[in-house]
């Protein structure tokens, strides 16, 4: 393999061309043949693997850019690049840029060049760095968690037994708390008549922060000059934003047009 790397030179000025411990395939850093699943530096892969997902979990910089520079020089940038995408869906608060940075660094260090080269193992280590600087959370895995367990605690009930926990949205039907759900997208929000009216002032709401003023004021228009006759409540209820307190609280339609 040939390491793919800016040239070094010597105090006396003559090109280094020594090549260096993580070149030699097979062998240890200290030239020793490596087992199965070891790397350069005398670890098990394993190790270092779970080591990375920790460190940046934690956001510990240091230990996450030695653990990906690890893997990657030791021919198990596969395992790295695996890892890394497996803490953005798993460790990582939704809506982190990261995710899309991981990815690209990815498609430079294996598809541009050697995973293992110069440049593969600075890619590792730019996305280990990213991620461990990154907001970390488990809500993702928590979520899963939680509602696999309420599912298989709700099935276990018998048909006229009420189950010790329930998913947030309990029977999700008309006429509870989300009743807002049911307008012409859905069978039972058609069968009730539920139709352009209905969703435009209930169902296409947004917040609790306000939308943009020009989105609302395009909204605002396009009510005015649709084939629906909308009162003046109810083009205000629609361009409102919903509650922070209770996001799916709506008042009655006949309300809104008197």
């Amino acid at each position: 393999m040939t390491e793919d790397r800016q040239a070094t030179f010597g105090a006396d000025g003559s090109l280094d061309t020594e090549t260096p411990p993580e070149a030699r395939e097979g062998t240890t850093d200290r030239g020793e043949a490596k087992d199965e699943h070891e790397t350069n530096g005398g670890y098990n892969r394993y190790d270092v693997s779970s080591l990375l997902q920790k460190a940046v979990r934690r956001s510990d910089e240091r230990v996450a850019a030695w653990a990906a520079w690890e893997l990657a020089r030791s021919g198990y940038a596969w395992n790295l690049w695996d890892r890394l995408n497996l803490y953005v869906v798993e460790d990582l608060r939704a809506g982190q840029d990261v995710a899309l940075l991981v990815e690209r660094y990815e498609t430079l260090a294996t598809e541009r060049w050697e995973p293992d080269s110069w440049k593969g193992r600075l890619c590792a280590i730019h996305a280990a760095l990213a991620c461990a600087r990154a907001r970390s959370s488990r809500e993702a895995a928590n979520a899963d968690e939680c509602f696999r367990l309420v599912a298989e605690r709700r099935a276990a009930c018998g048909a006229d037994e009420d189950p010790p926990v329930e998913f947030p949205v309990g029977d999700l039907e008309p006429g509870g708390p989300y009743d807002v759900v049911f307008d012409q997208h859905t069978g039972e929000g058609a069968r009730k008549g539920r139709g352009t009216r209905f969703f435009k002032t209930h169902g296409a709401r947004v917040g609790p922060e306000e939308d943009g003023e020009e989105s609302r004021r395009w909204q605002r228009l396009a009510m005015v000059l649709s084939d629906v006759e909308y009162s003046d409540a109810e083009l205000d209820h629609a361009l409102a934003p919903v509650s922070a307190d209770d996001p799916w609280a709506e008042p009655d339609d006949d309300d809104l047009r008197d």
